[in-house]
């Protein structure tokens, strides 16, 4: 399935959708690997298969095949990770906090790609999975790195927007009785 493909089945509700995903594909702000890369693993982490299979086709076109595997590398220790450090933030027992996590996460720092490019996309998928410590981690190690607050928030928001597609897509298709 391709992106246009998901784009015909949203309903009309979902027009706003349609413009914003319309918008983020067209835009160039970022660079190809930066963009492509950020969708990729922002599309894996919505957890809709239909859109990942979409965005990993398109994502294939505009990537090499290292920053293809780091972004879906940073769509999956983001997963682990955000469910874990998400616990510790709000454990009422600070406790967790002071304890190793004792979880592998080498990918974060040899992820084969630009090391903001891969922090930026963990911070999407962070954004997605909802887990603040790992957004301010993320978005520390991106400031110290050089990158601006307009791009940190354009990846947000092109992970709100994929976010939002597969929504949109859900809800535009049948429920199964």
């Amino acid at each position: 399935m391709s992106i246009d493909a998901i784009k015909d089945r949203l309903g009309n509700f979902a027009k706003d959708v349609k413009l914003n995903l319309s918008s983020t594909l067209n835009d160039q702000t970022l660079s190809e690997q930066t963009k492509y890369g950020l969708l990729l693993a922002s599309a894996i982490s919505t957890r809709n298969r239909e859109v990942a299979a979409a965005f990993e086709a398109e994502a294939a076109k505009h990537l090499s095949p290292a920053a293809f595997e780091a972004a879906k590398a940073a769509a999956s220790i983001m997963a682990m990770n955000n469910v874990y450090y998400r616990f510790v933030h709000l454990a009422s027992n600070k406790e967790y906090g002071t304890k190793p996590a004792r979880l592998r996460m080498n990918v974060i720092a040899n992820p084969g790609v630009d090391k903001n490019d891969f922090e930026l996309w963990s911070l999407a998928v962070s954004a997605i999975n909802g887990c603040g410590m790992c957004i301010d981690a993320h978005e520390k190690v991106l400031r110290e790195g050089g990158v601006t607050s307009e791009t940190i928030q354009t990846a947000v928001r092109f992970a709100a927007i994929v976010q939002s597609v597969a929504v949109a897509l859900e809800a535009s298709t049948p429920a199964q009785a």
